[in-house]
């Protein structure tokens, strides 16, 4: 580590405290909530009652991140030392953890086939001498109310807590046990239960049906068998090699991971969420749906063979609402697809910094229509054009309040166009926006699949448009980012950007072409290399230690070693990019085939633990899961094609 590395850790410790390493953490997810469990421990430390951080805007605080979704659970375990000595993973590469111990072995899963927040717990001790501790509970909330419920054969207890708005059913799915009477513990009465979150108390009678059906009479390990079969069944056989069987793990993992990641909740009066996917699963900083983590989720899963998945994505995009809030900073021009990202109930959130300032990027448009292109050139769906959405029919809305807003906030550079300044792809503060080369190609990008799809809807006029702007826009890029034969990040002069990691899928997206100037960028990136071996997004400016982003931009970015890997492969670098991939499938697979945000590259409290540990978000989901799976379809392609 070099001095001055070394002299930053030091710094962070002294001002933050020490601090352990993260511990790891696996996720469970439905498409209607998530839940956390500790692998150390097989302790669930939260049940989410819906897929996402943050329900809807907070009136009270506009500019803050909103009101939070409800967590029912602080702590919920198996008592006795079987809680001391388990360890927890992921069955078969799918979402049902399977957790282990010298007493016994159980699951913890919530069920694709029960379209509810619905999460299935079960413990089964290894004798019949096992201690009589049964499963052990804290609410995050005290219980205002407890009752029991008694219907088409379920007899279980439905709770209401102190400031959570929905209900928690509790139906056991093992005979009721003995045990020493403790006050409160109401799951101690059996070792399998299913825990059902309730918006109201009108769905009770429905909800009880539909666990019925859902069961069909099974035993809590028959349940789990059966859950795990069913996603082999969703699985699509893979269309790529893989290097390793550690690689086709990541891959099988990855895959669930983009599912869990999608929200399943039915679009209503009030919420339009159906398709969204969350940037990250928790308990990462970013479980809210982003623009630009979710286009790569997107085109992951159409290249993958889930087109369901993907054409629900796509579907979000053009139902979401309201959006259009910050048109005063874009021209004027109304739009549909958000700034940067979304509340859990679709509405346009175009904030996130923290210092409540809103964000503009707007390379999100771009890279929602690059979505909308792959979908389409992948499957033949002309009836998705046709769709009725929030704002008209889907081709119409995408013309009218993606393509039409985004031509809107052009400006002209040299004898072309470019984006006008922004926040882009790394979330710069408004206050400090600039004109950067990543937004510019996602419009060049986004647009060149929109002339492809006007051209299928029939919109000849529209296509020979879009086609004229592509071409300044090529020109305007060329002017404005490529100087003294340098690919540069900004148009703006700066070290900060001079070299940046977005350049790299700039590259892999194909508006820049010339070898001598990849071949320089890909040189120039070892400015942003750091001491856990990969590299970092940009050359951080920030002084001050107290700053979020000061210990952020310091942090090796996954992403962006993705992204060097592919450019590798492009210049025939093939064991530089293989060297690569080999270390994040490693490391992956040292951590429940989890892809996480970053690595520690500077150690502090903020980000914690060994230099080369996973730290961030995790598990990651678009830049994570995503970029890897693209990154193996590119790779396939490019040694098909050499």
């Amino acid at each position: 580590m070099s001095y001055a590395r070394y002299l930053a850790a030091a710094i962070c410790a002294s001002l933050l405290g020490s601090s352990p390493a993260l511990a790891s953490h696996v996720v469970t997810g439905n498409g209607f909530g998530f839940a956390v469990v500790s692998p150390e421990t097989a302790t669930l430390t939260k049940f989410y009652a819906h897929p996402y951080s943050f329900l809807r805007p907070d009136p009270q605080n506009l500019l803050g991140e909103g009101i939070e979704t409800a967590n029912f659970i602080k702590v919920l375990g198996w008592g006795g030392e079987a809680m001391r000595s388990t360890s927890a993973d992921y069955e078969e590469d799918s979402h049902v953890i399977h957790a282990r111990s010298r007493d016994g072995e159980g699951f913890v899963f919530m069920p694709f086939g029960l379209r509810r927040a619905a999460l299935i717990i079960s413990w089964q001790p290894a004798s019949t001498n096992a201690p009589p501790d049964g499963l052990h509970v804290e609410w995050s909330h005290p219980v205002r109310h407890q009752r029991a419920v008694r219907m088409f054969g379920v007899d279980g207890q439905l709770l209401k807590f102190n400031d959570v708005q929905e209900s928690l059913l509790l139906i056991p799915l093992s005979r009721e046990r003995k045990h020493s009477a403790r006050p409160r513990q109401v799951l101690a009465s059996s070792r399998a239960w299913a825990l059902v979150s309730l918006e109201s108390d009108d769905e009770l009678e429905q909800a009880v049906r539909d666990f019925n059906r859902w069961r069909a009479g099974l035993a809590p390990r028959a349940l789990a068998k059966r859950e795990i079969a069913e996603v082999e069944r969703w699985r699509i056989k893979p269309a790529v090699h893989f290097a390793s069987e550690e690689e086709r793990h990541l891959w099988r993992q990855s895959e669930v991971m983009l599912r869990v990641a999608q929200s399943r909740e039915p679009n209503r009066p009030g919420r339009n969420n159906n398709g969204l996917i969350v940037a990250s699963l928790p308990d990462g900083v970013w479980v809210t749906p982003w623009v630009r983590d979710m286009a790569y989720a997107t085109v992951a899963l159409a290249h993958m063979g889930h087109q369901d998945e993907a054409r629900a994505a796509l579907l979000a995009y053009f139902n979401a609402q309201p959006t259009g809030k910050m048109r005063e900073e874009t021209r004027g021009a109304d739009y549909q697809i958000s700034v940067v990202r979304y509340f859990g109930d679709g509405s346009e959130e175009p904030f996130f910094t923290m210092e409540g300032i809103p964000n503009i990027e707007l390379d999100g448009w771009g890279l929602a229509l690059w979505a909308l292109g792959d979908y389409l050139r992948q499957y033949d769906d002309p009836d998705l054009l046709r769709i009725p959405t929030y704002r008209d029919r889907l081709y119409q809305s995408a013309r009218d309040y993606v393509a039409k807003p985004l031509l809107a906030n052009l400006e002209q550079y040299d004898k072309g166009l470019i984006v006008e300044a922004d926040t882009s792809i790394w979330e710069e503060h408004q206050k400090d926006k600039k004109h950067f080369a990543f937004t510019t190609a996602a419009a060049i990008v986004g647009l060149r699949n929109f002339a492809d799809i006007a051209r299928r809807a029939g919109d000849e006029a529209t296509r020979r448009q879009i086609l004229t702007q592509v071409t300044l826009l090529q020109k305007g890029f060329n002017a404005a980012f490529v100087r003294g034969g340098k690919l540069h990040g900004t148009m703006e002069e700066g070290v900060k950007n001079d070299i940046d990691g977005a350049l790299l899928a700039v590259i892999n997206f194909g508006i820049v072409t010339d070898p001598a100037i990849v071949r320089d960028t890909v040189e120039r990136m070892e400015l942003l290399k750091v001491d856990s071996g990969g590299y970092r997004r940009v050359h951080s400016v920030y002084t001050d230690p107290s700053i979020f982003e000061y210990w952020y931009e310091r942090q090796e970015f996954l992403f962006v070693d993705l992204s060097l890997a592919e450019v590798y492969m492009r210049l025939k670098r093939n064991a530089e990019a293989a060297a690569i991939l080999e270390r994040i499938v490693d490391k992956a697979g040292a951590d429940h085939n989890i892809i996480p945000e970053m690595y520690v590259a500077v150690p502090c409290r903020l980000f914690p633990g060994a230099v080369g540990v996973p730290t961030g978000a995790l598990p990651m989901v678009g830049y994570g899961a995503g970029a890897f799976i693209l990154h193996l379809f590119e790779r396939e392609a490019l040694e098909s094609n050499p």
